[in-house]
């Protein structure tokens, strides 16, 4: 399950009927920083224990026995994207945003239909055949990636209405919207 937000949480029963929870807090490190010394951070940890204990109050004494962080991978529409390389002999789908598990067998069946049936329908669909507007270089890159959180951020607090920023970015073909 998963709510609705943009800056959304995500979460499920585990087959030892514990809670699992994530999701929300997605940081960017400037310069595409990825790491282990970025995995771990505090502060996101306490941010997802309180909006869960505000989600489930009847759960307020649950504890947080384990804790995971790392990148998720990122395109400028937050969606997968396809594409081939290398001649043909490197097939690819990337930028599942957080959300692969969802969309990673649909994304399995276009990589398939790439290399076994590229006469297939699905391999002309838009998605399929577009790619993402680039980010920009660094020091924009992150002046634009915190500019986006904020206004995801006042969206969400505003019962989801969109502000000029991210309407215009949805209509430039970038975010969730677009």
């Amino acid at each position: 399950m998963a709510d609705a937000n943009n800056q959304f949480h995500y979460f499920r029963l585990t087959a030892d009927n514990r809670i699992l929870w994530g999701g929300y807090d997605a940081i960017y490190y400037f310069g595409n920083g990825v790491g282990p010394q970025y995995d771990r951070r505090p502060t996101t940890f306490a941010k997802l224990e309180a909006q869960f204990r505000v989600t489930f109050p009847q759960l307020a004494d649950i504890g947080f026995p384990y804790r995971w962080g790392g990148a998720i991978d990122m395109t400028s529409r937050f969606t997968v994207t396809f594409g081939q390389a290398l001649g043909g002999r490197l097939t690819y789908a990337l930028g599942y945003t957080g959300l692969g598990v969802g969309a990673s067998r649909w994304a399995g069946g276009i990589v398939r239909d790439f290399i076994l049936r590229p006469d297939s329908d699905l391999l002309r669909l838009r998605f399929v055949q577009s790619r993402p507007i680039p980010f920009p270089p660094e020091p924009f890159r992150s002046a634009a990636v915190q500019a986006v959180r904020w206004e995801l951020d006042r969206a969400d607090r505003n019962e989801g209405r969109r502000g000029l920023f991210l309407r215009t970015l949805d209509a430039l073909g970038i975010g969730f919207d677009s």
